[in-house]
């Protein structure tokens, strides 16, 4: 360690028998923590043999390529020709090391170099490039903004990898058209821009598929929702009534909408529509995922969300999720489908309550006040971008004339989702279709919350395992006895 130096965390990688050894550091000089890599398992010496292979080897052979070899083509093609050289280097390797140091050649010289390690962290939730000229930096799921060790040697380097990442989903980055959104085959999300749009230098944008998709009791362990806020959600789930999860940029409006989803009951379908694959319900559902797709570079092929709304609608849907909400004709079809008594589940750029009405009364949605009766709820989550922390802002009920009526509320102080008002139209609305009268909905409700600490208390945080349990609850509905999970 230098001087000034603070070691915040450490933990290892293994990256296709790569060994990586990961530190986070404070230091003095830095405003930032820094994220920083290491390969443990390949000497300097090894490291500069490699080098020489590429130079025999890899880089005359990348010439030859055509223009639509994607990377994995490229990366199959190669392995047989490399292990040749492999073994002309290192001829007592066994297998196991063979393997390794074709991995690593492929990885640094063909695939996406360091940023292959960055993208094997489960840790990261978004990884960024914003130039040549400056490190990589990642946002960490515990540790927020980092900077790392981790530099493109220039503004080209970018540019390649953003042409072989839009090359593998068909999609294309030029001069001409300069911004690009495409994903990994993994399902990350990638936006990419080149120079002179973003002034200083080409950047690439990675939005990190989960690959553990968090779940309602996720959640609750870290105290985002409380047992109190998320049994509402779920007996909302059970009677069919419609949410609208809002909030800003990454403050985790898909991660709770999918945990709402797994208290879907499995004797529903449901289809789910996204620009860009990132729901994950329990295998027990009868779900149909649907995605958008943008034109190719002829403008054609393109098919829009209301495209897929429109089309869902003939899919006899019990349920309906919609990634995101933009538009008026999107808003109308999904407002006019809980109308007609299909439940809707959407997502939608607002920072509280309040924006949300606004969002949805003004343009560019611009739907009527009267129709938001078909809402039910509305969920607000909220980052705060100094600590990283992710909070249920609010959780509110829309009444019949279309105004909302906050029932729960985050106390930053003491940094807990308070309840603030009882629910009104809610149990109104239950008591008409269930008979259920305030005591016994209330009743109900302390019953999640028994399941759910038990879940808690169990650590079942996998969304099948979750599934299943629902699964028995609703078999054995209305009530359940914590003994018969």
């Amino acid at each position: 360690m230098e001087k000034g130096e603070k070691i915040i965390d450490t933990y290892e990688l293994n990256v296709n028998s790569i060994v990586v050894d990961v530190s986070i550091t404070a230091k003095e000089d830095e405003p930032v923590p820094v994220y920083s890599i290491s390969i443990t398992n390949i000497s300097d010496t090894t490291k500069i043999i490699l080098e020489k292979i590429r130079d025999e080897f890899v880089a005359e052979e990348t010439k030859t390529l055509s223009e639509e070899a994607s990377v994995y083509d490229v990366q199959e093609q190669f392995k047989e020709k490399i292990l040749k050289l492999l073994a002309k280097y290192f001829p007592n390797a066994d297998k196991k090391t063979m393997d390794m140091l074709i991995n690593y050649i492929l990885q640094q010289n063909i695939g996406l170099g360091n940023l292959d390690i960055l993208l094997k962290d489960t840790n990261l939730e978004e990884i960024v490039i914003n130039n040549s000229k400056e490190p990589v930096w990642v946002y960490h799921r515990r540790y927020g903004w980092l900077k790392t060790n981790v530099l493109l040697p220039n503004e080209s380097r970018i540019r390649h990898y953003s042409t072989i990442i839009g090359r593998d989903v068909g999609k294309e980055i030029t001069l001409l058209n300069p911004l690009m959104d495409a994903h990994l085959k993994t399902g990350d999300r990638v936006n990419a821009t080149l120079s002179p749009i973003s002034t200083k230098g080409n950047t690439i944008t990675i939005r990190k598929f989960a690959v553990k998709p968090w779940s309602m009791i996720d959640f609750i362990k870290e105290r985002t929702i409380s047992y109190e806020g998320a049994a509402l959600l779920w007996t909302a789930v059970q009677n069919e009534l419609s949410v609208v999860v809002s909030g800003g940029t990454a403050s985790g409006k898909t991660s709770i909408l999918n945990a709402i989803a797994n208290f879907f009951p499995p004797s529903q379908r449901i289809i789910s529509m996204e620009d860009t694959r990132e729901l994950v319900l329990p295998k027990i559902l009868h779900w149909v995922p649907l995605e958008t797709r943008l034109p190719n570079p002829e403008g054609k092929g393109g098919i829009e969300m209301l495209d897929l709304i429109v089309n869902s609608l003939r899919m006899r849907p019990d349920r309906i999720i919609v990634g995101e909400i933009r538009r008026k004709k999107e808003a109308e079809v999904l407002f006019e489908a809980m109308h007609t008594g299909h439940s809707v589940y959407g997502t939608l750029h607002a920072n509280n309550v309040r924006e949300t009405i606004n969002r949805l009364t003004n343009p560019p949605i611009d739907l009527p006040k009267q129709l938001l009766s078909a809402l039910s709820l509305i969920v607000v989550q909220h980052i705060n971008r100094r600590s990283g922390k992710r909070r249920t802002l609010q959780i509110a009920e829309v009444l019949p004339d279309g105004n909302a009526r906050i029932l729960m509320q985050l106390s930053p102080l003491r940094d807990v989702l308070e309840i603030v008002n009882e629910p009104l139209a809610i149990v109104e609305t239950l008591n008409l279709y269930t008979g259920l009268s305030k005591s016994e909905i209330y009743a109900d409700m302390q019953s999640k919350i028994s399941i759910l600490k038990w879940m808690v208390s169990r650590n079942i945080t996998d969304v099948n395992k979750i599934g299943m349990i629902m699964s028995k609850y609703y078999h054995n509905k209305p009530f359940m006895q914590l003994k018969g999970v």
